[in-house]
């Protein structure tokens, strides 16, 4: 008798053998880059640096990156743009020529055989044309929010409008025990009154000899809450108001995004008792408004919030001051 050999054959049905053909071309498709793109870093008035990271190539080489702008939501390589290398990595570049006083948007791309990649958009806004200049020489940078124009650094002067100086007051026990204008630079170091600016009492904002440069004054409760509305609410506004990075800022500086132009920086303060803190953790600036002999009104933002604060404050405490023009 002769020996039977079966033989087996295992059918596959045609979707099955589809779907596995499909998922082995799956693997080898390229696709375009992929991209973030940081937040903007100002250099000088009108131009400003931005960094983009490539962090996929797609699977095909990157033949171009770099970054485009526009007056427009999502810009595009067919607006303006900057080119910078080739495949992945990080880059920087910065756009110089700006309009003032005008916002802008910005996207970092790249570029493979398959397309172009776009990274999420940025928005910014450019200072003004305008300066204002202190008592003592001392320049700032102006911007326009809303219908507002503020200066876009903290105060650093040391006498009032009218040439008297403001108190320089190092002693924690006289500190403490003031009801006059007084200011310092954190903890004593001038190089900190450089970056950030000094630090008043809140005798100093309300003094009649005036603290502000001409044409400007102090803002007020209502002028900070008219600032946030300008940016979304408090819920948000801090995000947009506060200089992004973390150069100056803690990490993780939650979502700063600086779209505003108005560059919010973290001074700390100096408590009644003399003590200074919360550098590069949080700003607090004063309010021209008062609420009862011994507190006022502050906003103040931290490293860690994307919202703006309203709180009363103790007079004797050392606080940032901003000003918005008359």
């Amino acid at each position: 008798m002769k020996k039977r050999t079966y033989l087996k054959i295992y059918l596959i049905p045609l979707g099955y053998l589809m779907l596995i053909t499909m998922i082995g071309c799956a693997k080898d498709k390229e696709s375009v880059p992929e991209l973030t793109t940081s937040p903007v870093t100002y250099v000088s008035e009108p131009s400003v640096t931005f960094s983009g990271t490539v962090t996929s190539d797609g699977g095909a080489a990157v033949t171009e990156r770099g970054i485009c702008w526009s007056t427009s939501h999502n810009p595009s390589t067919s607006d303006e743009k900057i080119p910078n290398g080739t495949g992945t990595g990080s880059y920087t570049c910065t756009l110089a020529g700006l309009l003032t006083n005008t916002p802008y948007f910005v996207r970092a791309y790249a570029i493979n055989s398959s397309g172009t990649g776009y990274g999420p958009e940025m928005a910014f806004r450019t200072w003004n044309d305008e300066i204002a200049t202190d008592i003592d020489g001392n320049v700032y940078h102006t911007v326009t929010v809303g219908s507002q124009i503020w200066l876009v650094e903290n105060l650093k002067v040391t006498h009032y409008r009218n040439g008297d100086p403001v108190e320089l007051v190092t002693d924690n026990a006289a500190w403490e025990g003031l009801t006059s204008g007084a200011y310092c630079n954190y903890e004593h170091i001038s190089a900190n009154a450089a970056v950030y600016g000094r630090l008043y009492n809140w005798f100093a904002v309300n003094d009649d000899r005036i603290l502000a440069p001409e044409g400007w004054h102090i803002a007020s409760d209502a002028e900070w809450s008219d600032l946030s509305s300008a940016q979304g609410g408090d819920a948000v506004a801090g995000s947009k108001l506060k200089e992004a990075g973390t150069i100056h800022w803690r990490e993780p500086n939650a979502d700063a995004t600086n779209e505003s132009g108005f560059s919010a920086l973290p001074g700390g303060h100096r408590e009644y008792g003399g003590n200074f803190t919360y550098i590069n953790w949080g700003g607090g600036w004063w309010c021209s408004t008062e609420e009862n002999s011994n507190d006022a009104w502050i906003r103040y933002m931290d490293y860690g919030a994307f919202d703006t604060w309203r709180a009363l404050e103790d007079k004797r405490y050392g606080r940032s001051v901003r000003c918005v023009k008359d």
